[in-house]
């Protein structure tokens, strides 16, 4: 498989001093296109300051993230979030869907913030939705959708641009059983249809084992 993501020597530390803690303690990994990757570990390891610095929501101490060879982390903030925006797909515990807007509108956001034009953003995000199961809720907004919906919406508003990667935190984490399953499956089903790699930190034993590799993060060193 190609290597995509190669983060080596990663320190990310907060706080100063006495107060210093150390959280991620010389990391080493690498990523590869279309993989499917589960994050493990207890609460409070830092598997999701591992997923902001993978994402670049968040800079290390010290130590590289590369992208296809390329450290993201010399790029100022304006091109951080210009290459955020078309490269990475991100999916949270909460769907974070901007309550005025329908689920077509919110899906198109990524599109607009990226300088498309409108019609071809809609046409994007109809497509992905409908890809998702929801190509009769476009015009919903989500106040109006079932809590599984809403998610599906994060996920399809998360792959409109067709990311290289998808990172996904605690996806499931706000939905009961059931619906977490199914929204667990779809992100396993865009994964192949997509070619995206999927990398996704959970607290679900059953979910994780499902995931083909699975990196334990324990005391600031990742194994795996």
């Amino acid at each position: 498989m190609k290597e995509l993501i190669q983060v080596q020597n990663l320190y990310k530390s907060f706080g100063n001093g006495a107060k210093r803690v150390d959280v991620l303690r010389g990391i080493d990994l690498t990523f590869y296109q279309g993989e499917r990757v589960a994050i493990v570990g207890a609460s409070g390891v830092g598997k999701t300051t591992l997923l902001h610095i993978l994402g670049t929501l968040d800079r290390p101490t010290s130590g590289k993230v590369l992208y296809g060879g390329r450290d993201v982390f010399i790029l100022n903030e304006k091109e951080l979030a210009f290459f955020r925006n078309r490269e990475i797909g991100f999916v949270f515990q909460f769907h974070h869907l901007l309550p005025e807007f329908n689920a077509l509108e919110n899906t198109m956001m990524p599109c607009l913030i990226y300088g498309m034009a409108k019609k071809e953003a809609s046409a994007r995000a109809e497509e992905i939705l409908t890809l998702v199961g929801l190509k009769d809720r476009l015009s919903h907004k989500p106040g109006e959708l079932s809590g599984g919906e809403q998610q599906r919406v994060a996920v399809a508003r998360a792959l409109v641009l067709e990311p290289k990667i998808l990172l996904a935190d605690e996806p499931t984490g706000n939905l009961d059983s059931k619906t977490g399953e199914a929204v667990f499956s779809l992100l396993q089903e865009l994964n192949r249809i997509k070619n995206v790699t999927l990398i996704m930190v959970t607290h679900n034993p059953n979910l994780a084992s499902q995931m083909p590799r699975q990196i334990l993060l324990l005391d600031g060193k990742a194994t795996g």
